[in-house]
């Protein structure tokens, strides 16, 4: 079975389109690249910089004509007001109205205490042009923060609010490209406060999956075994669930929101400390010709995402397709190719029919069993 790859969370980020160098071409492929700090510049190690030419077009952004200067880590934390304490839309819920604001406050914690060297990158600066954005006639926002430490290039983190109608959070962690690891993908889903949708999982690269999921999925089983809950399987609908993700994915669809606080939270709590403390057991691997394949695979990783995720629909339809396309392949997917034509909304909608949600939430009449499995930015 080929490895399996979750880019749950809806599509996000940059892309651009030029491949890695071959390997061929070790000469020209280790010269030293100026960088300029941008969404993912300055989160590769300072080796992988000096050593990788991985094309400017894909690590600059487009609109980066200087460097940026440096954000300090607790204004960034706090841009745009987060962490949020009510909601834009309309709510019955008074005491928790962000249901997933608590993971977001949860992971940003976690960071600060168990990484080295965490930096924001330019997404969360004021020359962002996808730090925030805010639909005020239909009640929503969306809010984006990315950062770097020395041992993950780049994490990024998005959470959608659009009051009861719909709640999003979602993370995608990229390792280092020193470190051949999984993708570590969380993406977590509620429409009108009665459907839920998560995905976790630390997501192989690679297409054997021998040599990528398999050494690592053992320390996952054990977590996974103990919720019940988390053990449903995706449909095929926008995902081959046999690419880009493993068998040990937590993977939910629930109509009882207590699993939020019961199962989800302490199950996504576990994935993200064993991803951390994988990576940290693992010795680096310097040598240019394994940075460069990770890369390659993280490229690969991001176009499929960018192509398939089924909540770019939402974006376009609630701030518009040109910032959509941007979001998606410039800070969602910001390794993927962008195709001519920009993204291809999926035909069904985010969640399998209907068309955009009315006040900023998932599209309504969607089959019970077809919700969007995939979400919003992965």
């Amino acid at each position: 079975m080929k490895p399996q790859h979750l880019i749950v969370t809806a599509a996000s980020l940059i892309g651009v389109a030029d491949a890695f160098v071959s390997s061929s071409s070790n000469a020209a492929f280790a010269r030293k690249a100026s960088m300029l700090r941008d969404t993912e510049g300055d989160s590769l190690s300072g080796v992988a910089q000096e050593t990788l030419k991985v094309s400017l077009d894909k690590l600059v952004a487009p609109r980066s004509v200087a460097a940026s200067p440096t954000v300090d880590m607790e204004l960034a934390q706090v841009k745009h007001g987060m962490p949020w304490s009510d909601t834009i839309g309309s709510t019955d819920f008074v005491e928790n109205p962000l249901l997933y604001m608590p993971f977001w406050e949860w992971q940003m914690e976690f960071m600060g205490e168990a990484l080295t060297n965490l930096r924001p990158i330019e997404h969360c600066s004021d020359g962002s042009d996808f730090g925030f954005n805010e639909n005020e006639k239909k009640k929503a926002r969306i809010v984006n923060h990315c950062y770097a430490s020395d041992e993950y290039r780049k994490i990024r983190m998005t959470y959608y609010d659009a009051g009861d109608n719909t709640q999003v959070f979602n993370s995608v962690w990229y390792p280092d490209p020193s470190y051949n690891l999984p993708v570590l993908g969380i993406d977590l889903l509620a429409f009108n406060r009665k459907k839920y949708l998560a995905i976790v999982d630390f997501q192989p690269l690679h297409e054997v999956e021998d040599d990528h999921a398999v050494p690592f999925e053992h320390l996952l089983q054990p977590i996974k075994d103990e919720y019940d809950s988390l053990k449903g399987r995706m449909s095929s609908k926008f995902y081959d669930e046999t690419q880009f993700f493993s068998k040990q994915m937590l993977f939910a669809r629930f109509e009882d929101e207590d699993v939020v606080d019961e199962d989800l939270l302490p199950a996504f709590q576990r994935y993200v400390k064993t991803h951390v403390d994988m990576l940290n057991g693992v010795e680096a691997d310097m040598s240019l010709s394994s940075q460069e394949a990770v890369l390659e695979r993280q490229q690969a990783y991001d176009t499929y995402s960018a192509e398939r995720d089924p909540a770019t629909g939402l974006f376009a339809a609630m701030f518009g397709k040109e910032w959509a396309d941007d979001f998606v392949f410039d800070f969602l997917f910001s390794l993927s190719e962008r195709k001519e034509g920009g993204i291809q909304i999926p035909p069904m909608g985010m969640m399998g029919g209907g068309g955009p949600p009315p006040q900023g939430g998932a599209p309504q009449g969607s089959p019970q069993g077809q919700p969007a499995h995939a979400v919003v930015a992965k």
